[in-house]
């Protein structure tokens, strides 16, 4: 599967993130503010797995069909994918 701009740009914003929330933690600032954040983080990295899972999908199911053969395999291991990030 080749990565788009778009998924390198989402983990970018979630490294920075993590990078502000050391930092953070690092200033002491309060436990809520930090947990806040790292909610946010978690967030950001369910929404990417899905973006991952759901156009590596789309890939397969083309090329399934392309070529004739049958994409219920491709579902199942999508499904199980996004379950096994959870």
């Amino acid at each position: 599967m080749e990565y788009n701009k778009e998924i390198r740009n989402r983990l970018k914003r979630i490294e920075g993130q993590l990078k502000g929330i050391m930092g953070m933690m690092e200033q002491g600032k309060d436990c809520r503010d930090v947990v806040t954040q790292l909610s946010a983080v978690r967030s950001a990295v369910d929404r990417t797995i899905g973006v991952v899972v759901s156009t590596n999908l789309e890939q397969c199911i083309r090329n399934n069909i392309t070529n004739g053969e049958a994409t219920d395999e491709v579902v199942k291991e999508a499904v199980a994918l996004l379950v096994k990030s959870r």
